[in-house]
């Protein structure tokens, strides 16, 4: 004979205690643990939706709503059924789905009636590219999300850069999966040469067979086991369909530096694991670093052959390329200038102003 299904608030095993730094959600988050830590509903399932549905209610047929709260820049949706308890945690257009139930199978079959169709993909826009980014978050952990980022055409933004580099990326752009032969990509060179804009570039060139992320928090990323596993081995976006992924981990010059083995600890040792070691094996994973050391002060096991797909060092455009760009020799030195010194010219913000001229690429690219 089956239990009485009790309610959440007689179910929770603890005594739940709140005051004033407790909001309506976290008494809601309290309430759904109680049939799962009681042992009623032992089975949980879950989803992350990146950007839900306008109209989309999250709930399966039938749901009866237990409690509903709203604030700034949260809503909660306490949820139950026959044999089951469902929490939607909502965040602007994203939303967290949480379904206990008495089964396994129940639980996977609810959390299906209340998501499927509710992802909404934006519609592509030929000038954009979707990036993910991930961080730890304090309240879900390691936690991807998804932007449509602005990015030119190579053709675009060629001129940006000095000849060697225009050539090496000319080859980068035009790798397909059957080309790749090293998994790190390495861009090196002084601030504002233009080696994030490249790297904006590579996503648009490449989308149709790989899945850019930025990875927010790099320094976390190798000193913590469980966020790396979650990045290289977990199952996301794409990867499922056979699709590349490429890591980007930006200004990591601590990690990859001649004396990284004495100050990054084990960190190195797990990104060089995770190019080409035990980690790496089976997963189509590309990591790409931008750096603004000197190639001579990188770690000779970051840049030994056979590592690295492209190893790139992004300089300053020579004062005739530099020129040729501004479209005037005033305010440029002999030493020529970087992407960054070349916009602020343009915009009057530099040494010397120029008149303004239609820009080879937009001015956020140079970074």
């Amino acid at each position: 004979m089956s239990a009485t299904p009790q309610d959440p608030q007689h179910a929770l095993p603890i005594r739940l205690g709140v005051d004033d730094s407790d909001s309506p959600s976290d008494v809601v988050d309290a309430l759904f643990l109680g049939r799962f830590a009681t042992g009623e509903q032992p089975y949980s399932h879950s989803v992350t939706i990146e950007r839900v549905k306008s109209g989309a209610t999250l709930l399966p047929p039938e749901a009866r709503v237990l409690r509903a709260t709203k604030d700034t820049d949260r809503s909660a949706t306490l949820a139950e059924g026959e044999g089951w308890t469902l929490l939607v945690s909502r965040w602007n257009r994203g939303a967290d789905v949480t379904v206990t139930a008495v089964t396994d199978e129940l639980a996977a079959s609810v959390l299906s009636l209340a998501t499927d169709g509710a992802q909404d993909e934006p519609e592509p826009q030929p000038e954009n590219v979707t990036m993910g980014f991930w961080y730890v978050s304090p309240r879900r952990g390691p936690h991807r999300t998804t932007r449509q980022i602005a990015a030119g055409t190579w053709a675009e933004v060629r001129p940006n850069y000095t000849a060697p580099v225009a050539e090496a990326m000319d080859r980068l752009m035009k790798v397909t999966p059957d080309d790749i032969a090293g998994r790190l990509l390495l861009l090196h060179g002084p601030p504002g040469t233009g080696k994030t804009s490249a790297l904006r570039t590579l996503a648009r060139s490449w989308r149709d067979w790989c899945q850019v992320d930025c990875v927010l928090d790099p320094e976390r990323l190798f000193n913590d086991v469980g966020y790396l596993m979650d990045i290289a081995i977990g199952e996301d976006e794409g990867t499922s369909r056979g699709r590349w992924r490429l890591l980007l981990l930006e200004d990591c010059d601590e990690l990859i530096r001649g004396e990284a083995r004495h100050t990054a600890g084990q960190a190195l040792s797990r990104l060089l694991n995770l190019t080409d070691g035990l980690l790496g094996q089976g997963r189509n994973v590309l990591v790409g670093v931008t750096t603004n050391e000197d190639l001579e002060r990188l770690h000779p096991a970051v840049v030994r052959p056979g590592r690295c797909l492209a190893r790139i060092e992004v300089g300053r455009l020579s004062h005739r390329e530099a020129v040729d760009w501004l479209g005037g020799e005033e305010g440029v030195s002999r030493e020529g200038a970087t992407l960054a010194e070349l916009f602020a010219l343009r915009r009057g913000t530099g040494p010397a102003s120029v008149p303004a001229q239609p820009a080879a690429t937009d001015a956020g690219l140079y970074l």
